[in-house]
């Protein structure tokens, strides 16, 4: 099972980088890292993988009415124009964004605490950063090859 996922993985990750961006992959290639890191056996990866994915599809839109709302407002050469009441309610509505997130993640870790052992459940707060920083550390180097 463990070379199978590797496999994809490596898989997954060459097309990633030698593609556009493509949030269906990223997700395959981070659904696969993620069944590595904790090591899942198929009856959690059944339990897991529901709870996962409604946290997942929950951040990702609240991702995007972040952009939507905070982003496109304050681009460096609009904040200067902005008057305080404006910029006030930016900040309440990143307030609110970082509220909802932590929000989001406390019902995760929830949730999954039926599901999963505490090792497995800290495995994955590790096994998503390091998933970040991979992630990271291969799209500069992919930049800096163009470059």
């Amino acid at each position: 099972m463990k070379k199978l996922i590797l496999i994809v993985v490596l898989l997954i990750s060459t097309s990633v980088l030698s593609q556009r961006f493509n949030h269906e992959k990223m997700k395959a290639y981070k659904t696969a890292y993620i069944t590595e890191q904790l090591e899942l056996t198929s009856s959690e990866a059944e339990k897991f993988w529901p709870i996962y994915n409604t946290y997942y599809d929950k951040t990702k839109a609240l991702r995007k009415e972040s952009r939507s709302k905070i982003k496109g407002r304050t681009k460096e050469n609009q904040i200067n124009n902005l008057s305080d009441s404006e910029a006030n309610k930016i900040i309440e509505n990143i307030l609110a964004i970082k509220t909802k997130e932590l929000q989001y993640h406390t019902e995760l870790i929830n949730n999954l605490k039926g599901v999963l052992s505490p090792i497995k459940i800290l495995k994955l707060e590790i096994a998503e950063e390091e998933f970040k920083r991979k992630l990271l550390d291969r799209l500069k180097k992919h930049r800096n090859k163009k470059n």
